[in-house]
């Protein structure tokens, strides 16, 4: 389980730079409109907003389950938060509370959505899991159905598919809100011969059965 724990902070640590990379796009592209404004009148509209976030009105905190750290240090993706401007707070039963900006929080779930749907391109349409034929999800990326050649599926290792995509599922439902006791992400698998769902997985379900596994 340590290898997989290592995957996750390393997709967190991805998620927060580009947040970050996002962010100072937006902040030069910002900055230069902030100018244009205050030279073609004095609404005032970005002091009000700055006003919104200092009030509160404009953050979002999202909380980490300790079993996303299990077993690994934390200093590096909590350090890389901190130098996005996220407040990361540790609280007592092992989990992390990420604290930003409604608008950060916002570019965060594109960069999630859009490193989400690469893995699905890449899983269906790369060359390591041949088996796979089609990946179908709902909009919350909660349930997603692998659609698979049965007998090649289940003579290979084409079943690391499945953790790859449940894994990103759920950091996108974690920073989308959903209550930490509470997430899950399904994952159906068919055989796209005759359309039988032959195996279904849950995480973080599957997740703990394999800790207790080994």
């Amino acid at each position: 389980m340590r290898s997989k724990h290592v995957l996750g902070l390393v997709m967190l640590s991805s998620f927060l730079i580009m947040a970050g990379c996002s962010s100072e796009k937006a902040e030069e592209t910002g900055t230069k409109a902030e100018q244009t404004s205050k030279e073609a009148d004095k609404k005032g509209e970005d002091e009000n907003e700055a006003v919104k976030v200092d009030k509160g009105l404009l953050n979002v905190e999202v909380t980490l389950p300790a079993s996303m750290f299990e077993g690994e240090d934390m200093d590096s993706s909590i350090a890389e938060a901190e130098k996005e401007g996220i407040k990361v707070t540790r609280n007592d039963d092992g989990s992390a509370t990420y604290k930003m900006s409604k608008g950060k929080h916002k570019e965060m779930m594109k960069e999630m959505e859009a490193e989400l749907q690469k893995t699905i391109a890449d899983t269906k349409n790369g060359e390591d899991y041949p088996s796979v034929k089609a990946i179908s999800h709902n909009k919350d990326y909660s349930e997603f159905t692998l659609e698979v050649e049965r007998e090649a599926y289940e003579n290979s290792f084409d079943g690391f598919a499945v953790f790859g995509i449940g894994l990103s599922g759920m950091f996108y439902q974690l920073f989308n809100g959903v209550n930490p006791e509470e997430y899950e992400v399904k994952i159906l698998v068919k055989d796209t011969a005759t359309g039988e769902v032959f195996d279904e997985i849950i995480y973080p379900d599957a997740m703990e059965e394999t800790g207790e596994e080994s």
